[in-house]
């Protein structure tokens, strides 16, 4: 077998995790990503035992035999980069999706994240609207959080305040955001709302807590939060000042002809 470590998949894991942390995004323990890959990915670096079985409380029969790189519960991103081995597991979901099987890491015997099932859940819907999605991404992005505690919940409002904060974002993310109220986190209540809002749009904010990111591979959704941050904290800095310029709807719609994008239905004039 290949020192895994070595894995292109496995060194964009440790950069992107890296990369978060360093934002600010991911204090302590706090955010989560799990990153799909396919068998033909694995096969070199990984042997087809399980080291153990670990109980995923959830049910993910539709995920049935698909590999993750997860990254572990209670663990601090900064450290990712230092332990890898402690800090991510390669998982396979089990037969009949109840459980998953350890093929490599998590090393002083932890798990996966806590918001694994939110994570597959999220997988599941996004498989369902683009075959190509492979990452979930969970953080906490100040200037987001920051947004919801002054800004209408309401996901039309709160998309076209982004849309109007800089030129790419309708670019970046032209199915707009989706947001949920604040919700207790890692339970399957929010998992499963989290992953409804999954079927229209790549980024749902968390209200006063973080933003989970879908895209087909971590330089799209680590640019789609990022995107949207960059918007947040413009917002964050002017709003509490007299607005004297915006970008227009009739200016959102030359950015759709000019990109070739179409902004979400009923989002414009």
């Amino acid at each position: 077998m290949k020192d895994i470590l070595n894995a292109s998949w496995m060194t964009e894991m440790i950069r992107t995790i890296t990369n978060m942390y360093n934002h600010g995004w991911d204090e302590r323990n706090g955010g989560n990503v799990s990153l799909m890959l396919e068998e033909s990915q694995v096969a070199e670096y990984a042997g087809g035992e399980a080291l153990r079985s670990i109980p995923l409380n959830f049910r993910a029969a539709e995920l049935e035999g698909r590999y993750f790189l997860v990254t572990g519960t209670g663990k601090y991103f900064k450290n990712v980069q230092y332990a890898p081995e402690q800090n991510l597991g390669l998982i396979r979901i089990a037969q009949g999706g109840e459980s998953a099987e350890l093929l490599w890491g998590y090393a002083d015997g932890g798990k996966f994240t806590s918001e694994l099932p939110a994570h597959l859940m999220s997988h599941i819907e996004r498989l369902r609207v683009n075959p190509g999605n492979r990452v979930v991404m969970h953080c906490h992005p100040a200037n987001l959080l920051a947004m919801t505690y002054v800004h209408s919940l309401d996901e039309k409002k709160f998309t076209r305040t982004l849309w109007q904060m800089c030129t790419e974002c309708i670019v970046v993310f032209p199915d707009g955001v989706n947001v949920l109220p604040w919700m207790l986190c890692g339970t399957e209540e929010i998992g499963r709302a989290t992953a409804q809002k999954m079927q229209t749009a790549r980024l749902v904010v968390w209200a006063q807590h973080g933003i989970y990111g879908a895209g087909a591979d971590l330089d799209e959704t680590f640019g789609l939060i990022e995107t949207a941050e960059k918007a947040a904290e413009i917002y964050m800095k002017i709003a509490h000042l007299p607005l004297v310029n915006t970008i227009t709807d009739e200016q959102l719609h030359q950015l759709e002809g000019r990109f070739d994008v179409k902004a979400r239905e009923g989002y414009l004039s």
